[in-house]
């Protein structure tokens, strides 16, 4: 799978203008001192590669002071190779005349020698990598003090002819565009696995990307800013500070609320215009009291409290019911009872009485 892919980036290299994008064949003076400020070339990233629109294909520095030299009082084109997600531009300088020069140091070395370098991916605490003060996804060990470092497994080397001894190492910082000088003591008794206790990339995959267009964001820095479209204006922020809410208006204004901070509206700060009900006339319902219904007041007590009083009112009803009389108190009040003696009894015929 990777091969393939090696393969396929091999070719989109090779369709790059001058080839020389990633040929491992490709060559050009690497900068490694530059002594003017002004001039944007960065030392062991940039390769001048051509000069005034002609590719430079003869290692003589000789040739090139001379074409320099030449364009005294007016300014040569360089064409610079940058190892920075390897990408061709064109740069003009102006040469003055007094003394014809770039301040530049070079050397003739072939591009691919800085297809050798190792993206750090991983740190493990505590390691030797940790207390060094290397980074992960953001670091690039990018070369050593110490000598020339080729191929994946000349940083293993290196590393350990310096078993339990200070390496320095020169580091890029991809988010921070800054190269760093660090010094690490490789281990094998830290207490982890491996020398240096971080996880090494190296291949196409990890070569140094181009540059990001602007740095990260501090900490505590904003780091989107609020879309805004063509056709909408800017916002008038307020002379008072966002952190001062703005003075409670009168009862007698009328309008919006105004704003708080900008586009922002602080809930808290909110105010709605009141709305009084309609003035209510003598002949509307609202006034009648009702007729055969007891008014029932509605207190925000808890649920338990309710369902007591619910029962209680129910308990006050039925009593008020049963001490009420009754709908028939105008007819007659019951007979009395009978006598006592009990009921008179019935006269019993004689034979005597028949005839």
């Amino acid at each position: 799978m990777f091969g393939a892919l090696n393969r396929f980036i091999s070719r989109l290299d090779s369709d790059s203008p001058l080839q020389t994008s990633s040929g491992h064949g490709a060559l050009g003076f690497q900068v490694l001192r530059n002594t003017s400020l002004e001039l944007p070339i960065e030392p062991w990233f940039d390769f001048i590669i051509g000069i005034n629109g002609r590719q430079i294909d003869d290692p003589d520095p000789n040739l090139f002071a001379t074409e320099v030299r030449n364009c005294a009082g007016s300014s040569v084109t360089l064409g610079l190779w940058s190892a920075k997600g390897q990408r061709i531009r064109e740069l003009q300088i102006p040469v003055p005349t007094s003394t014809p020069s770039l301040g530049l140091t070079l050397q003739w070395t072939p591009l691919s020698t800085t297809e050798d370098v190792w993206h750090i991916l991983d740190v493990q605490p505590n390691s030797p990598a940790d207390n060094a003060g290397l980074l992960p996804y953001g670091d690039y060990i990018i070369g050593t003090p110490e000598g020339l470092v080729r191929g994946e497994a000349g940083l293993g080397e290196l590393v350990e002819d310096h078993l339990s001894r200070p390496l320095r190492l020169h580091v890029y910082n991809h988010e921070y565009a800054v190269t760093r000088l660090l010094t690490i003591t490789p281990s094998r008794s830290w207490g982890g696995t491996g020398a240096l206790g971080c996880v090494l990339g190296f291949g196409a995959l990890h070569r140094i990307p181009a540059p990001l267009n602007e740095p990260p964001q501090a900490p505590g820095e904003t780091l989107f800013e609020a879309a805004r479209f063509s056709n909408e204006e800017e916002p008038r922020h307020p002379s008072t500070s966002q952190n001062q809410f703005p003075t409670q208006p009168s009862s007698t204004e009328s309008g919006p609320p105004p704003s708080v901070g900008g586009d922002f509206l602080v809930p808290a700060a909110m105010q709605f215009e009141k709305k009084s009900p309609p003035p209510r006339t003598e002949g509307s319902p609202i006034n009648q009291p009702k007729v055969g219904r007891k008014a029932r007041a509605h207190h925000a007590i808890s649920p338990n409290l309710a369902m007591e009083e619910y029962f209680k009112e129910g308990e006050q009803k039925s009593k008020e019911q049963d001490d009420s009389p009754s709908l028939n108190a105008t007819t007659s009040a019951p007979p009395p009872p009978p006598k006592a003696g009990g009921p008179p009894k019935a006269q019993v015929s004689t034979p005597e009485s028949m005839s």
